[in-house]
């Protein structure tokens, strides 16, 4: 095979891994698969984000915000059966955020059909923060407690807001029939065991009231 062949190859080789590659949502630069979100704080919709995009647009925080790392495991939190009982969910996995756009904490939980958002008792999720002052550090729009106790687990996290779409998005795609199947179970509980080991742990006296 000639030189000339071999380059060929090599330049159409790239040019197809390129094309797999995801791209930043705003300038159309590809972005490896560990990137950065930025929210658009209008429609709440997620944007994949290059490293130039990420630094530039969070400067400005007008349109959008950078969504942030930090990622909590909070094992210490004052949640117990009769506090999720008034928070009026109808599901046992959830999240919480405070929205600029609906100008109060909203509780969505993922389903077949993606997000769902639920009736929150507001007065219930006032309770919930006095009793563990780490709520009350969540970064508006970005931030949010998410919290498992399907299938009797007790587990709930401090998380960029991305992870909670991210499970939306697998539960919306894995589901199946009634219950979800076990597939859908499995990933859930895989994704569960990831978050925990990216995530630091805090105890019973950081999540309490000051």
């Amino acid at each position: 095979m000639t030189t000339t062949r071999l380059r060929d190859l090599a330049q159409r080789s790239a040019a197809a891994r390129e094309a797999t590659l995801e791209r930043c949502d705003l300038c159309s630069a590809p972005v490896p698969a560990a990137h950065r979100h930025l929210l658009e704080v209008e429609t709440g919709e997620m944007q994949c984000a290059c490293r130039a995009c990420a630094l530039l647009f969070d400067r400005d925080g007008t349109r959008y915000k950078l969504v942030p790392e930090r990622r909590l495991r909070l094992d210490g939190l004052a949640l117990d059966d009769v506090m999720w009982a008034e928070l009026r969910l109808p599901v046992d996995i959830a999240f919480f955020h405070d929205s600029s756009r609906h100008g109060r904490v909203v509780a969505h939980y993922p389903s077949p059909m993606g997000a769902t958002e639920s009736q929150l008792d507001l007065a219930a999720w006032d309770r919930l923060v006095a009793e563990n002052a780490v709520l009350g550090t969540l970064e508006p729009d970005t931030e949010a407690l998410l919290v498992n106790r399907a299938q009797g687990a007790r587990r709930q996290w401090l998380v960029p807001i991305d992870e909670c779409f991210s499970l939306v998005g697998l539960i919306r795609t894995r589901w199946r029939g009634l219950t979800g199947g076990r597939e859908v179970w499995q990933a859930i509980g895989s994704f569960c065991d990831d978050l925990d080991r990216r995530s630091r742990r805090t105890n019973r006296e950081e999540a309490a009231p000051l």
